[in-house]
């Protein structure tokens, strides 16, 4: 008798899945994660960032307006 190998079929979902979990996986082992002061400082940058580009898009927003409700009538 002879003992045959069983061996992944590559082309199955699973395999296909299992594959990418893995390797995912071994990326995120890569990755350098930031410390928490790290962290917070890009986070405080973020949030200034979203509050200047939306008051600048407000009044950008609301010169519009003034401009077609001139011109409009």
């Amino acid at each position: 008798m002879s003992a045959e190998v069983k061996r992944p079929n590559e082309d199955s979902f699973l395999y296909r899945l299992r594959r990418y979990l893995e390797t995912t996986r071994a990326e995120l082992r890569k990755v350098n994660w930031p410390g928490r002061e790290e962290w917070t400082n890009l986070t405080l940058m973020v949030l200034a960032v979203v509050v200047v580009m939306s008051v600048l898009l407000g009044v950008i927003d609301a010169g519009f307006a003034a401009l077609f409700r001139a011109l409009l009538g």
